[in-house]
């Protein structure tokens, strides 16, 4: 099969309506959130596709250019993502990573990034997580049978008990404002930097305003006590980003919007809940999501080309800051994210 890698507008139709046909699309790979990204944090942003002889897509994936001072030059697909392979036909997937790696040549890029499966000459694996998928089928009791007794389907009903109600938010506020207030207490306590909050104002304007996505918050007695961001494709919905008040989990805010989520995703057509990515090593996120009547499925990452170079101290860094920020003043972890954030694309 003769097909030619291009490089399209991010925004290109074709590149929609190919994503939009694909059953095993993500909403990481409608060009909203590329979009959102490169707007943030000031990357070039476009879609690296195979087109056969008449011009149609066969294959491709949305990709950011990475270039930073001192630094090779690199494509990333994409940064701040947890999942998005390629996308392929049956006919283009054997020649995919070869093409890949003829584009990223002719293009002087020293390394092509993808954060999902690729096989092929060249191809090295980029780092090991895990995922956990909650599938969909059947009815909403078969789904809510699926949960834990004790550690699940018991603590959402004790948030109904408690008067946790969610809702989904359906202004620009929503998610700047409430939720962003949730999102940075929760960075500070457990010791990370924020992002921008340029970030989330391009979150809400390209992705959930265009419908491929939703921030939820739960509320006591009128007061946000915790929320989500999900993000979702015609087939699967994305966990992304939650925050609480620790001062209210004892109602168990976190279950009941969770519950909710899920809920949602079934009523838009879901087939598949995932619960995003999770390091190895974060062993109470992992029993967590267990709980949810889940598949734990391996998500590696891979690279074509150069290698990264060993780590310079970042990981050091970060667990040095992290007192800092639990402790220090509250602006801190916002400054730090306008400071840091950009910079690990």
């Amino acid at each position: 099969m003769d097909v030619e890698p291009v490089l399209r507008p991010v925004h290109d139709p074709d590149w929609s309506t190919f994503v939009a046909g694909h059953s095993d699309a993500l909403p990481f790979h409608h060009p909203s959130w590329a979009m959102a990204l490169a707007e943030c944090y000031w990357l070039r942003a476009f879609c690296l596709s195979l087109d056969d002889a008449h011009g149609r897509i066969t294959a491709g994936l949305p990709m950011v250019e990475v270039r930073r001072r001192r630094k090779p030059l690199r494509w990333v697909s994409l940064p701040f993502t947890d999942h998005c392979p390629p996308l392929c036909t049956s006919d283009a997937a054997p020649l995919l990573a070869e093409r890949l790696d003829a584009a990223r040549q002719a293009a002087g890029v020293a390394r092509l990034e993808i954060r999902g499966g690729l096989t092929g000459p060249g191809v090295r694996p980029n780092g090991t997580f895990l995922t956990h998928v909650l599938p969909l089928a059947g009815s909403e009791e078969d789904t809510f049978a699926r949960l834990h007794a004790n550690q699940v389907r018991r603590n959402i009903r004790r948030a109904h008990r408690a008067g946790v109600v969610v809702r989904v938010g359906n202004s620009e506020s929503d998610l700047t404002e409430t939720y962003y207030r949730l999102h940075t207490r929760t960075r500070r306590r457990l010791g990370v930097p924020v992002q921008p909050l340029r970030y989330f104002r391009m979150l809400w304007r390209h992705v959930l305003e265009a419908g491929v996505g939703v921030v939820m918050i739960a509320e006591v007695d009128d007061v946000p006590v915790a929320g989500g961001v999900f993000l979702a494709s015609a087939g699967t919905c994305v966990y992304k980003y939650g925050a609480s008040d620790e001062r209210h989990w004892g109602v168990r805010p976190n279950h009941a919007l969770f519950w909710e989520a899920i809920r949602w995703a079934r009523g838009r057509g879901c087939r598949t809940f995932d619960f995003g990515r999770t390091d190895l090593e974060d062993h109470g996120l992992l029993e967590f999501k267990s709980r949810w009547g889940t598949v734990e499925r391996q998500l590696t990452y891979h690279l074509i080309g150069e290698a990264p170079a060993a780590s310079s101290g970042a990981g050091r860094l970060s667990a040095l800051l992290r007192p800092a920020i639990r402790h220090g003043p509250q602006l801190l972890p916002r400054v730090l994210g306008e400071l840091r954030y950009g910079y690990h694309a």
